[in-house]
């Protein structure tokens, strides 16, 4: 896929709507590249124990698969530029079945002379978002 075009591209425009599906052997595999043995991440008893809902992703999972995300609609890896979010709510992952991570993104400023531009990211599972304020700045050809 080529890198996409400055003249393409419009103040408002929408990335296509992305579902990312999570489940408890993601997050083993996840652990066991990056080496995170924090058992939130896959162990029933312990976050029973801490008073928490359910296992959590690990954040900088849910953070890639924005990453991705973006990466995908823009065409080229280079092209992202910055990308930052705040982590306010967990990504819960039931051991019965797949968390449902649902990606959005909105094109909210260009610079012509850059050929630069700012994309808003809305990531929810249900009704919660897990980030705030995603946002990323992106390089056009």
């Amino acid at each position: 896929m080529a890198l996409r075009n400055f003249s393409d591209v419009t103040v408002g425009d929408e990335l296509p709507e992305r579902v990312f599906t999570l489940g408890r052997g993601d997050l083993v595999n996840y652990a066991g590249v990056v080496g995170d043995p924090n058992p939130i991440h896959f162990s029933d008893h312990i976050v029973k124990m801490i008073g928490m809902d359910d296992v959590i992703a690990q954040g900088m999972l849910t953070m890639s698969l924005g990453q991705n995300f973006i990466i995908d609609w823009l065409g080229d890896p280079a092209a992202l530029k910055d990308y930052t979010v705040r982590f306010t709510s967990p990504a819960y992952v039931p051991a019965s079945e797949r968390a449902v991570l649902v990606y959005q993104g909105k094109v909210k400023s260009l610079d012509p002379e850059t050929k630069t531009g700012t994309i808003l990211m809305t990531v929810k599972q249900g009704d919660r978002k897990i980030f705030g304020k995603p946002m990323a700045t992106v390089q056009f050809a």
